[in-house]
């Protein structure tokens, strides 16, 4: 088994050093909703693995796949409500890995990231799967672990944190949407785990603390800004942050060094248009959440941001260089 694997894959350090905390997260997520999220990841792994091995193998002619498609797999699969079809499931995470990532030449050469490519996908084409059915969050002991999967709720309108502010203006308490015993997309809901990832990929210098401060910042003061015009529909920056999967995209998503910005003045900008683009969506369109597709809308400008900052750069640089010469 482990000669098939080093035959195969492709050893990535930073990738393994993501791996961890979503094994960790990943535990949590079964806690919280039962087994069929530990059937949910092995599958979208998979099928992940497969469709980018045909590629690699049979259209570029290498002889490995990356590892990033495990971190891709898993950081699908959270974005998920438990309850999803299966075949929806693997439409979405096929979908991509082949659109996000291998048609652009594969790892280190996709503009977008390509787990929230297969979400976004499969959220247009199948909208009720993914915002009607959702299942109870775990309490107590063995919670999700004696369970395969956890207690269908049958009145949508308050069946997440975001929808019953969204649909009748309410808020959940803080330490329910801290700790994460409540319904929402299968890795979203213990803040306080995501909070900690997010510190440690810090720590391990795999993830942009620029980025994270960015996001922070754009949806902190334009929240405060609508909260000051009285817009009821964008709830005050904190609870904001706490519900939805706001924090999970910061920390996970926005921070994928292949499709964030590289320049460091250009991840404050990126993380910026995530949060702002996040409020806007949120409290204006009809989607409950919104930070999926900021992110996505982030990629799209990354390259964008750092070209123009390193003109700026070069241009300024040649200027000092011609008066040092006048």
């Amino acid at each position: 088994m482990k000669e098939f694997y080093n035959n195969h894959f492709l050893k990535q350090k930073m990738m393994r050093t993501l791996l961890l905390p979503l094994f960790i997260l990943s535990i949590f997520s079964i806690y919280n909703f039962g087994w069929k999220v530990l059937v949910l990841l092995v599958l979208n792994a998979v099928v992940a693995s497969l469709v980018e091995y045909i590629c690699e193998t049979k259209i570029f002619k290498k002889k490995k796949i990356s590892e990033a498609v495990f971190v891709t797999s898993i950081l699908y699969t959270m974005t998920l409500p438990v309850s999803i079809p299966y075949w929806i499931s693997i439409v979405g995470i096929a979908f991509g890995v082949f659109f996000g990532k291998m048609v652009f030449g594969g790892f280190g050469k996709n503009i977008f990231n390509p787990a929230l490519v297969g979400r976004v996908f499969i959220y247009i084409n199948s909208a009720s799967p993914l915002t009607i059915f959702w299942n109870k969050g775990a309490t107590g002991f063995p919670g999700g672990f004696g369970t395969f999967i956890t207690e269908h709720i049958d009145q949508v309108s308050t069946a997440t944190p975001m929808l019953l502010f969204k649909n009748g203006g309410s808020l959940t308490e803080l330490s329910n949407l801290f700790f994460g015993n409540v319904s929402g997309a299968i890795g979203e809901t213990s803040k306080v785990l995501i909070i900690l990832i997010g510190i440690y990929l810090i720590y391990k210098k795999v993830a942009s603390w620029e980025i994270m401060a960015g996001s922070i910042v754009g949806f902190t003061v334009l929240s405060l800004i609508f909260n000051a015009m009285g817009v009821e529909s964008v709830p005050n920056p904190i609870y904001g942050m706490l519900m939805g999967g706001f924090l999970f995209g910061t920390v996970l998503m926005a921070t994928d060094p292949v499709s964030a910005a590289k320049t460091v003045p250009g991840k404050w900008i990126y993380g910026m248009i995530i949060g702002i683009v996040t409020v806007i969506i949120r409290g204006f369109a009809l989607f409950s959440g919104g930070v999926m597709f900021a992110i996505l809308i982030g990629n799209l400008f990354a390259p964008i941001i750092d070209y123009t900052i390193r003109k700026v750069k070069a241009n300024k640089k040649a200027k000092l260089k011609k008066e040092a010469v006048a």
